[in-house]
Formats: C-alpha cells, structure tokens, sequence
C-alpha cells in the first residue's frame, strides 16, 4: 500500500483507488487526523488559509453554513498547492466544517465563520436522525466560547437539552474540464444532494458545580460549543443518537461511504 494507506486499512473499493494518490486534509486539527488514520487513512495536512469569514445570516438553512465553509477550505488549498507545484497536484483534497444545535431558549447567530459550529434547536424536517425529543423552539450558532464567562453561558444552556452535531464535508479532485477540479459535497443517506452529517447529543442535567468546574478545566475554549465529548466533557453527557467520532471531528463512517458512491457513479473517479 502506499505510505498515505496504512496497513491497517480496510480493503474497501475506495480505499484501493486511493492507493499511490496524494491525498490532503484541508486542516490541522488533530481529531480529525486521528481519526482517519484510525480507519488507515494518513493523509498530507495542509491547512487553509481561506479566512473563514462567511456570516450565518447569510444562509437560509443554517445547515449549509459548515458545508460552505468546508468548500471554501478545500478550493483554497486545492489551487494553492497546484498554483505552488502544478507537476505534483492533490488527487484528492478533503475538508470538514462542523456544527451544534441545542435545544433552549432563543439567542443570536455569531457573525465568523468557524470550521467547527454549534447550532440550538435543531428541526425535524431538516434532519436525518429521529429525534427523542423534538422541541419546537428557535436555532442558535454556538462556535468556540470567546472566554470561559462564554464557554459558560453556553453550556448552561445547554444542560439537561440536546445539541445537534452537523458536518459538512467537501472533497475536491482533478477533472479534465474547467476548472480543472471537481467539488462534491457528504450526502445525508447517500443522496448525493444532501450535505451534511448529524449526529444529537443529549447532556444530562448536570449540577451547577460540574458545569463551572469543566469550564475551569479549559477543554472547551478551543471548541465549537465549549465541549470536548471525548475528554472531560464526557462527564457532561448523557447520550448520543449518531455517529459519535462526528461529534468528536469527522464523521468517517459516512465519509468513506461516500468516497464509495462517488466510485459507483463514476469508475474512473480519481483516474484524471
């Protein structure tokens, strides 16, 4: 196997057409990166420098916020390393763009753009998981905490509520036709109109002190809704309905099922 294809590697159809292709991620975050190399996949790290300013108000469907946010990241790499080295462009650039929603009382859309979001009060209809419990009340964009005073604001109000996790995630590849790349976007149930992935997290009612005391701690500033599922913030969770390393980063499980599709629709798909 190539060095990029660990030998640990499930012997999937995609995974074989990967074999011997320069395969990027558009990030630095090591969530991400563990977790596709814990499926055998240990991708180039080339983070974007896109500047990650699109406004949430901006979208309809608040949904489409990561997924245009992960676009962004992969083009701009993308035509960075071919613009650098065009006799050694990416076969295949991946991005990923995350998000939240929680279930409380209405507040306010944040104005950056972030490649790992958190929104309240997600909607049935816009979903593809079947909700336990569905309240009818407004979506707030929780991204990274600005201080612990913020961290704690938001999870206090998230307690005993649920937030959902939504990923979107965009992969880019050479093409023979202008522009000399193609964009495709995760489906949700292998469609391939729909872009995002979601996974509900239900936190338990947590006593006052355990929420104070997490946000001592620190582990959530640097994260999109101020918690970390797989660390210390674990403690603040009852459940999950979902795919958990979603939570955590990246969902996987969907990714390289689409990497599937995009081989069943096209044989040729990375053979420019």
């Amino acid at each position: 196997m190539s060095k990029q294809i660990l030998s640990h590697a499930l012997k999937l159809p995609a995974i074989k057409k990967l074999e011997g292709k320069r395969i990027v991620l558009a990030s630095n975050s090591p969530r991400r990166q563990e977790i596709l190399r814990t499926f055998g996949l240990a991708p180039d790290i080339v983070p974007s420098t896109f500047e990650e300013d699109l406004s949430p108000s901006d979208f309809g469907d608040i949904h489409e916020y990561p997924v245009s946010t992960a676009t962004h990241k992969a083009v701009e790499v993308y035509e960075r390393l071919v613009r650098n080295d065009p006799d050694n462009p990416p076969d295949l650039v991946i991005a990923g763009a995350l998000s939240s929603i929680s279930f409380t009382i209405q507040r306010r859309l944040t104005g950056r753009s972030a490649d790992t979001v958190v929104l309240s009060h997600a909607q049935v209809a816009a979903s593809n998981i079947s909700y336990s419990v569905l309240p009818s009340t407004d979506q707030e964009l929780l991204e990274k905490p600005d201080s612990k005073e913020d961290n704690l604001r938001m999870l206090l109000d998230l307690n005993g509520n649920v937030c959902e996790v939504v990923t979107g995630v965009t992969v880019v590849y050479p093409v023979l036709t202008s522009p000399g790349y193609t964009i495709k976007y995760m489906p949700r149930h292998l469609h391939v109109e729909s872009i995002d992935e979601r996974t509900l997290v239900y936190f338990s009612d947590n006593p006052e002190h355990l929420v104070k005391a997490y946000v001592e701690s620190g582990e959530g500033i640097d994260r999109a809704g101020g918690f970390a599922i797989q660390g210390l913030g674990g403690l603040l969770i009852r459940k999950i309905e979902g795919d958990y390393n979603n939570v955590v980063g990246f969902p996987a499980a969907s990714f390289f099922a689409f990497l599937d599709l995009l081989l069943d629709e096209d044989p040729d798909f990375l053979e420019v």
